[in-house]
C-alpha cells in the first residue's frame, strides 16, 4: 500500500513530549516524501474537518515545548452513526492513506474500535503521564510528571520540618499508582498511598504517631488521586466518595485524608494538590527522546503496513504490539516497586 498522505492527531489529556512526537512524525515522513496533515483537537478535528498541513517549518522549535500544537480533546469518534459518518466523509475528503493516533487508553480504545469496525489503517503511539498502558514499559509524559512531583515533595520537606506538620501531597494517577510510588520513593516520602493497595487509616496514624515518638515531628504523605481507604476502615461518607471518585474526574482524597489525620492524631496537617502542574511545562530529556523514538517508529510501522498496532518500548527496543493488547487492561503499579516503597514507611 502506497502512503501519500498521513494524518496525525493527539487525543486525551495533554502530556509533555507530544510536540516532540509530532516533530518526529513529520521529519520521518518527509524522508519518504509523505505529506502529513495535522488534525486539530483530537478526534474532534477529524469529525469537523479541522486539518492543516504539517511541514518542517510547522514543527521547527517545538521539541522542548509542553502541550501540543494540535490541541486535544476527549471526543468519541464513534459515539453515534452520524459522528462515524462524518469521520468517514472527512477521511475521504482529505484523502488520508493512514492515521497516527497519539494518546492514552481512551484515545487508543477509540482507535481500535475504528480500526476493527471500519478498517481504517491506524497506528498508535502511547502517551500518558499515568504510565498505565499495557504492552509498553514506559509512556512518554510519565518521566516529566514524576520529576515535577518529586521536586514538589523536595520543596515541601523544608516547610513540613519547619512547622512540625504532616504534609499530604495529592498526585495524579488515574487508577494506577506509578506517579505516587515513583515520586514518593524519589522524594523520601514517609507514607505512600496508591489505588492498588487500599489503605487503613489506623495504620497511617500509627506510623505518624510512631515517628512523633522518635522525635520526627513532621511527615510527608504522598497519595494518588484514586487511592481508596480499605473497606474495613472506610471513613468516607457516601457523598464524599461519589464526589472524589468520579469516573471522569478524580481528586479530593488528599483533603479528606488530612482532615481525618488531624481528627485522630491531633497533628497539624496541610494539603498540596499538584493537579495539572504535573502535565505542564518543559518535557524532560527522557520524554523528548522517548517521544521522538516512538514518533519515528510509528511512521515506519505505517510504511510497513502494521496497522491496528501501537509503537511500544520493551526493554531498550521499540517494537510493534497490537493496540488491542495495549488497552485490554490497566497496567497496575508493579508490586515489587510498592514493596520497595514500604521499606521506607515511617
Amino acid at each position: 500500500m502506497e502512503i501519500r498522505t498521513l494524518g496525525v492527531l493527539t487525543g486525551g489529556g495533554d502530556a509533555p513530549g507530544l510536540n516532540a512526537a509530532l516533530r518526529a512524525v513529520v521529519r520521518r515522513a518527509m524522508q519518504d516524501g509523505i505529506r502529513v496533515l495535522g488534525i486539530h483537537q483530537g478526534w474532534n478535528g477529524l469529525i469537523h474537518g479541522r486539518v492543516e498541513p504539517l511541514t518542517r517549518y510547522s514543527v521547527s522549535g517545538i521539541l522542548p515545548r509542553g502541550g501540543t500544537i494540535l490541541g486535544t480533546s476527549r471526543t468519541n469518534p464513534v459515539e453515534t452513526d452520524e459522528v462515524a459518518e462524518r469521520v468517514r466523509a472527512n477521511w475521504r475528503k482529505y484523502e488520508l492513506d493512514a492515521l497516527i493516533v497519539i494518546g492514552g487508553e481512551g484515545t487508543l480504545s477509540a482507535a481500535l474500535e475504528i480500526y476493527q469496525r471500519y478498517g481504517y489503517p491506524i497506528v498508535g503511539v502511547p502517551k500518558t503521564i499515568d504510565n498505565d498502558l499495557c504492552g509498553t514499559d514506559m509512556t512518554f509524559g510519565f518521566d516529566t510528571a514524576l520529576s515535577v512531583a518529586t521536586e514538589a515533595i523536595d520543596r515541601l520537606h523544608t516547610t513540613a520540618e519547619s512547622h512540625d506538620r504532616v504534609m499530604v501531597v495529592e498526585v495524579m494517577g488515574r487508577h494506577a499508582g506509578w506517579i505516587a510510588a515513583g515520586s514518593g520513593i524519589a522524594g523520601g516520602a514517609d507514607i505512600i498511598l496508591v489505588p492498588e493497595h487500599p489503605f487503613r487509616i489506623s495504620e497511617v496514624c500509627q506510623i505518624l504517631n510512631h515517628r512523633k515518638s522518635l522525635g520526627r515531628f513532621f511527615s510527608i504523605i504522598v497519595v494518588a488521586e484514586d487511592a481508596h481507604p480499605h473497606p474495613d476502615e472506610d471513613f468516607l461518607a457516601p457523598e464524599e466518595r461519589e464526589r472524589v471518585f468520579q469516573h471522569t474526574r478524580l481528586g479530593g482524597i488528599g483533603h479528606l485524608l488530612a482532615k481525618k489525620i488531624e481528627e485522630l492524631t491531633g497533628i497539624e496537617t496541610r494539603v498540596t494538590v499538584l493537579g495539572y502542574t504535573q502535565r505542564g511545562g518543559v518535557p524532560t530529556a527522557y520524554d523528548r527522546l522517548l517521544a521522538t523514538r516512538l514518533g519515528v517508529k510509528a511512521v515506519e510501522m505505517v510504511c510497513a503496513g502494521e496497522f491496528g498496532c501501537m509503537a511500544a518500548l520493551q526493554g531498550m527496543r521499540l517494537v510493534s504490539v497490537p493496540i488491542e493488547r495495549a488497552v485490554a487492561c490497566i497496567k497496575r503499579l508493579d508490586d515489587e516497586l510498592y514493596a520497595t516503597a514500604r521499606v521506607f514507611f515511617g
